[in-house]
């Protein structure tokens, strides 16, 4: 499964890992829903590999908010981050934030915007299923506390069925998403956050939900912590 953030937030470009947010709720929610299968923090990003996870962000500039993002960021970050589904083929692409399944929509292939619940979507990208979790920012007053746990419980029930993956996709050597995630981030960041994208590759695609899919467009991508 791919996880992918909106961008990093002044923290993360600053650390150099994916939501180190003080008030950001993603690390507790990962564990408690059973996403992961130990407790760590934002500075434990780079083992997400050990558990078939990657993680990357659709925009790779940081900001103090997504309020700062321009409408045409997020369309060229969708661009990178579908050429990274096609070349590693993960079963699940997890888009951490309804904001941006609602900025993309059009290019996801629906015809009019959909409404957009937490879960699995209507579309598919490369045969990887769509998932939109509640973003886990401490300003986020659209979604509870137990809204966001939900949520993620879904997801680590979705990943459980997945087939398991090729065993040597997290060997060393094995064949992974490492170095996928984007280098906007400047510095330490995004050295980092290359080691933190791992997902294990070339597993099978899983069954596409129904309605449209998507393999159009061509070029690269970048969490919002």
């Amino acid at each position: 499964m791919l996880l992918v953030g909106i961008n990093p937030g002044v923290r993360s470009a600053q650390t150099g890992h994916h939501f180190a947010g003080p008030t950001n709720r993603f690390w507790g929610l990962l564990y408690e829903a059973g996403v992961i299968p130990e407790p760590i923090t934002h500075e434990g990003d780079v083992r997400l590999p050990e558990w078939g996870l990657g993680m990357t962000n659709l925009v790779a500039r940081p900001s103090p908010g997504i309020d700062d993002l321009r409408p045409v960021e997020y369309l060229e970050g969708w661009k990178i981050l579908e050429r990274k589904v096609e070349k590693y083929r993960p079963q699940i692409v997890a888009f951490v934030g309804v904001t941006m399944y609602r900025a993309l929509w059009r290019v996801l292939g629906h015809t009019e915007a959909p409404a957009i619940v937490p879960g699995f979507q209507h579309a598919t990208v490369h045969g990887a299923r769509l998932f939109v979790l509640p973003n886990p920012s401490g300003r986020n007053a659209h979604f509870s506390y137990d809204d966001m746990l939900n949520a993620f419980r879904a997801l680590a029930r979705a990943m459980r069925s997945l087939p398991d993956p090729d065993v040597s996709a997290r060997r060393p050597g094995g064949r992974s998403i490492a170095g996928a995630s984007s280098t906007g981030s400047a510095g330490a960041a995004a050295g980092r956050s290359r080691r933190a994208a791992g997902t294990p590759a070339r597993t099978p695609p899983s069954t596409p939900a129904a309605g449209p899919s998507r393999t159009a467009t061509r070029k690269r991508s970048g969490s919002r912590s």
